[in-house]
């Protein structure tokens, strides 16, 4: 984050009476210890008001930005001021891997699991399910330890913690053998082969996105990224079953045509900031992710909402979504499809459900996008979606809370770590903590 007091973004001007950018953790602590409200920031990535407050804002990028890999216990713990761009190589050169990755390599960890930032694939898990364990600054300042093999629940309530808990300083991550990938495009995929063929296509690699401008009946793109051990074996979906690694693939799939050069998301845009493709093999650190760990993706004009819903809708949804395209294609710039497997996170909204998630970059002007955006949200209500918590929305309270069956347990749990609500806000008073 740059130091000017606005998300990555800009469309959110922090409010904080105060910003602080503690070295050490207990330089963190005292300074916790004396507020009466503090939020933290990640990377500023979140185009939400949710780590905005009135108080104090804490900045931790000038923690110590610490990397411990446990080869005996397959773990890494990181410091909160990791990004998962200097995280993943690192692994890498280790020997070692995690099971996925968002679109953009420069978020920060601590903050990506906080608000259920996720990656693709039919079998992956959000980004906070590779949490093991978490060391937490609380409203007294005390430094507490949760693990995942603690007796109660309380660890899965607190992972996607939104922030409401206390500052997270370190996490201990699950993590597995490295592993090399290709990625390939396909481009004009008519909208109708959803209807047959959706679980075909999005199983069709360890991670798939479809990325649509909703201006016709068509899936511009599909990004496939498939999995390559290393002896030279190749999952063919989300099975795990392996075969040789293969030659090219065929040049047709479902009417989707190969690409023929690299592509950007926005067919406009040049490739040069995308992660490789063409079917060049490469490290899964550098193929996950659509965008380069050393470039800057988009100088940040743009607007960003999501939307999860259970899989078992994902055509319905998608199907009412087609029914309004004229609405939606003057105001946005993409629309990504991508599944996520379920989870045990109270907060997240893949809990308990494997889920489709259907992303939206709008242009950078609110007041176009947020009529449209109120409309997505009405014609996915009756599929029960839940938004991202780090992206816009504007579902209501009355609508939203229902959606989370633990939201009680949550509520109680802030209450046992923050009973004074120094770690509140705007945005979980009015979305989640406050009076309906």
């Amino acid at each position: 984050m740059d130091r000017r007091r606005t998300n990555w973004a800009g469309n959110i001007t922090f409010r904080a009476a105060r910003m602080h950018f503690p070295a050490s953790i207990e330089q963190l602590r005292h300074l916790i210890a004396r507020s009466t409200r503090v939020r933290a920031l990640g990377s500023a990535h979140s185009f939400s008001d949710i780590a905005d407050g009135p108080g104090d804002l804490v900045c931790l990028d000038d923690l110590p930005a610490t990397i411990e890999v446990d080869g005996e216990r397959s773990t890494v713990t990181v410091g909160a001021g990791v990004r998962y761009a200097e995280l993943g190589r690192l692994l890498h050169e280790k020997g070692y891997a995690l099971h996925n990755l968002g679109s953009l390599p420069h978020i920060s960890v601590v903050g990506s699991c906080a608000t259920a930032t996720h990656g693709s694939g039919d079998a992956n898990g959000g980004l906070a399910t590779a949490v093991r364990e978490m060391e937490m600054v609380t409203a007294e300042g005390d430094l507490v330890v949760l693990r995942s093999d603690d007796p109660d629940d309380r660890f899965n309530g607190a992972v996607v913690g939104l922030g409401a808990l206390g500052v997270v300083v370190r996490m201990t991550l699950d993590i597995g053998p490295t592993f090399d990938m290709r990625q390939h495009v396909y481009e004009g995929l008519p909208a109708e082969a959803l209807d047959d063929h959706l679980t075909e296509i999005t199983s069709s690699g360890y991670s798939v996105s479809l990325f649509t401008t909703w201006r016709g009946p068509l899936i511009d793109q599909v990004w496939v990224k498939r999995k390559v051990d290393g002896h030279g074996t190749e999952p063919t979906g989300a099975t795990g079953t392996t075969a040789p690694d293969p030659a090219p693939p065929g040049p047709d799939r479902f009417g989707a045509r190969l690409a023929d050069a690299p592509r950007h998301p926005i067919v406009e845009l040049s490739a040069v900031n995308c992660t490789e493709q063409l079917g060049v093999r490469g490290p899964w650190f550098a193929r996950l992710p659509h965008f380069r760990p050393d470039v800057t993706p988009s100088s940040g004009e743009e607007l960003q909402a999501e939307y999860l819903v259970p899989r078992r809708h994902a055509v319905a949804a998608f199907r009412a979504l087609d029914a309004i395209r004229a609405r939606i294609a003057p105001v946005v710039q993409v629309s990504e499809i991508r599944t996520v497997a379920a989870d045990e996170l109270w907060m997240s909204p893949a809990y308990r459900r494997d889920a489709v998630a259907f992303h939206f970059t709008w242009i950078a002007d609110a007041e176009a996008v947020l009529p449209v955006m109120a409309l997505v949200e009405e014609r996915l209500a009756p599929f029960e979606a839940r938004p991202h918590w780090g992206k816009l929305f504007t579902t209501p309270p009355r609508v939203l809370r229902p959606l989370y069956e633990r939201l009680p347990d949550f509520q109680r749990l802030v209450h046992d770590y923050d009973p004074t609500g120094k770690f509140g806000n705007d945005f979980l008073g009015r979305n989640l903590l406050g009076g309906a």
